[in-house]
């Protein structure tokens, strides 16, 4: 092979490198995200306590769109089927099933379910997107998966929350899949638009499954008022836009894995808040879900990639 053709093949080996890698400050916004997600169980725990949990979904998208639709440009007509696909999937399926689940079971326990949109997404990205995680990927999810299962062994609960939450994290899982096939997306539109179409179908459940949506407003207190404010500002518009602007840039392989920190944060947030015990099986569990994460951004070895493409050509 000539030095010209092994030239272009380093290049190309190192730009599938950076292609694949995640930067520093994607790995950082990465474990953020989590962050304010889990802190967000606690939240929407107390949220629902003081409003029907479809109501406060519904005015959670409801202000998220107002606050951004009359900012950010339409979807064009390419985008928006997929735009309406992604509200049904992320808005009313994922945020309808998990905000009713979260509000007849246990907060912890919900957040360990969740964290099944981790090994859907990863497996659903390999035939519809065609990213076909690498053994270490593969190991590194199992991992920090085994670190959630620890998180969440304990006394049997309520079967009924504990699949409306597993609902919740395949409907995820199919969102964050078609965000990625049908994007790039700007993560500001797509929330906003996303978040408008989602109004009627939560509203529309709401009407046929609740009540009391009328006299919540008027009975909720200070903390019901502030837990909305937090899914609004932080959990939705802060977390779903750096979720979005991550899943543009990295693949679905990479950034996956980085929900599973959501229920360390979550068990940390009830530890804080809601007086729950430091455990060692939390401690156990949380180490594994991190070594686990870790291991999934560990970064293909260049020489041997190199070495194989070497050998491949000549």
């Amino acid at each position: 092979m000539d030095a010209f053709a092994r030239g272009a093949l380093i290049f190309g080996l190192n730009g599938l490198e950076r292609k694949i890698a995640m930067t520093a400050i994607q790995i950082v916004c990465a474990i953020f995200v989590p962050l304010l997600w889990g802190y967000q169980f606690v939240v929407i725990k107390v949220g629902v306590t003081q409003f029907p949990p479809l109501f406060f979904l519904a005015l959670r998208f409801l202000v998220i769109a107002v606050l951004l639709v009359p900012f950010v440009a339409r979807p064009t007509r390419r985008q928006l089927g997929p735009v309406a696909a992604i509200s049904l999937f992320l808005g009313g399926l994922n945020f309808g099933l998990f905000y009713v689940g979260l509000g007849l079971g246990s907060g912890s326990l919900s957040a360990v379910a969740y964290q099944l949109a981790t090994p859907f997404t990863v497996l659903l990205a390999w035939p519809l997107l065609g990213e076909r995680p690498s053994p270490t990927t593969s190991a590194g999810v199992a991992l920090a998966f085994i670190g959630v299962v620890v998180l969440g062994a304990g006394p049997s609960a309520n079967a009924l929350p504990l699949l409306l939450v597993v609902g919740a994290a395949f409907s995820f899982a199919v969102s964050n899949v078609l965000t990625k096939r049908h994007g790039p997306f700007d993560p500001f539109m797509l929330m906003g638009w996303s978040s408008l179409l989602t109004v009627p179908q939560v509203v529309l459940m709401s009407l046929l499954l609740e009540h009391g949506q009328l006299a919540s407003l008027v009975t909720a207190d200070g903390r019901g008022w502030l837990a909305l404010a937090y899914t609004i500002v932080i959990g939705g518009i802060a977390g779903f836009g750096l979720w979005f602007w991550l899943i543009a840039r990295c693949s679905m392989s990479r950034v996956a894995p980085f929900g599973l920190l959501l229920p360390v944060f979550a068990l940390m947030s009830s530890v804080a808040f809601l007086g729950e015990h430091l455990t060692s099986k939390l401690i156990a569990g949380a180490l594994l879900a991190i070594s686990g994460v870790a291991i999934t951004q560990i970064r293909p070895g260049a020489q041997s990639a190199l070495r194989r493409g070497t050998e491949s050509v000549t």
